[in-house]
């Protein structure tokens, strides 16, 4: 942790002092497409630290993709809006809108929204018609990227994802902002995948999937201070789906709110399916539930639209897991949900100081495949 942090202030010593580059320089009109692109190429270049501004108002820019390594330390400040394109079409194979990959030292600050303008596509989306169709665009894909921090900036309107986070080592969110409806159909906040010391800190997450979301690989993964909802709640998988998936190991989410979501916080894996990975050393601490639908859940029959059989349990194995104080409102009574592989039953599961209301009365728990070790106020189990 303290050389997480040091890595951080050095991330913020180098671009205190940092060469600017207005995207002006290059000539913009509505579109700052190309601009932004010179912009990067120019910082990149630069043995010194740079940081890239785009000022306030509003921009129209196509996808971008730009990547290092780089020299020295960048830091993109955006304090406008910049929009992406209303077609879900025009950013063609893109699957990302903005692109940054293979950069240490990456800053993206300022108090500016990307704006993914979504609305048609989550109408015409593949996961609502349940077809394969052509996917489109995540606001954000950050691959690769070493010691770097998102802080202030806002998301808004993606057409799918917000974020991906993917090979990623030491990357912070600080007070970032998702702002989509519940309509938006498949926006997941925050999707982390095969990245190591990743935090999520400080920030409020509304959208139309899961908050944040953990794919396999994630390690060290820390979720402090986040308020949720609407969304999906906090959800490590779904897992076992495939192949060669690699263990979700030490997620500690703590201090959070969720608010009207359809779920808490959940581990979610497939059954009828290959993958044969871990997860473990999981803790969810000190959240707080407001009107949840499912507040505390592991659910090892995730099977989203019967698009695969219960009968053959999950290969995926869940041990060491933690509930702890977590307290406020359900929507239904049984507000704790542990289904649990038959194949490999869970181990290490803990409920401590688990105090929900339906209601006004306490919730029940439904306990499948797990005994779980109960300590303080918890609902004990049913099967």
């Amino acid at each position: 942790m303290v050389a997480n942090v040091l890595l951080l202030l050095l991330t913020f010593s180098c671009t205190a002092q940092s060469k600017v580059i207005d995207i002006k320089k290059f000539g913009i009109n509505k579109d700052i497409t190309q601009a932004f692109t010179k912009a990067w190429e120019e910082a990149c270049a630069s043995t010194s630290a740079s940081k890239i501004l785009i000022s306030s108002g509003t921009h129209k820019m196509n996808a971008v993709k730009v990547k290092g390594p780089c020299k020295a330390a960048v830091e993109i400040q955006v304090d406008g809006t910049i929009q992406a394109p209303k077609d879900p079409y025009a950013l063609k194979d893109a699957y990302e809108w903005i692109k940054i990959e293979y950069v240490n030292y990456f800053t993206l600050s300022g108090k500016g929204t990307f704006d993914g303008q979504g609305a048609l596509a989550w109408n015409n989306n593949c996961r609502a018609t349940h077809q394969n169709c052509k996917r489109h665009s995540l606001n954000f894909g950050f691959n690769f990227l070493n010691n770097s921090i998102v802080r202030d900036i806002t998301s808004k309107d993606s057409k799918n994802f917000h974020v991906h986070v993917l090979g990623c080592n030491n990357f912070t969110f600080d007070n970032f902002h998702i702002s989509a409806p519940k309509t938006s159909i498949n926006t997941d906040g925050i999707h982390i995948g095969r990245s190591t010391d990743v935090k999520v800190l400080n920030s409020n997450i509304a959208t139309g999937d899961d908050c944040v979301s953990l794919g396999d690989g994630s390690r060290n993964v820390t979720i402090k201070n986040v308020n949720c909802g609407p969304g999906h709640g906090i959800s490590v998988g779904s897992l076992g789906k495939f192949t060669e998936e690699e263990p979700v190991e030490n997620l500690l989410v703590k201090n959070c709110t969720m608010t009207g979501t359809d779920n808490g916080v959940r581990i979610k894996t497939w059954p009828s399916t290959p993958g044969a990975t871990t997860v473990s050393d999981i803790h969810f601490e000190d959240i707080t539930m407001v009107n949840v639908l499912h507040p505390v859940i592991i659910d090892q029959e995730y099977c989203p639209w019967n698009r695969c059989s219960k009968k053959i349990p999950s290969k995926v194995k869940i041990r060491k897991v933690t509930f702890k104080n977590i307290r406020g409102t359900s929507e239904r009574k049984e507000g704790v949900t542990l289904i649990c592989s038959k194949s490999v039953p869970c181990e290490g599961v803990e409920l401590s100081d688990v105090s929900l209301a339906y209601n006004g009365a306490p919730i029940v728990a439904k306990c499948v495949n797990v005994k779980p070790k109960i300590t303080g106020k918890a609902p004990t189990c049913s099967s």
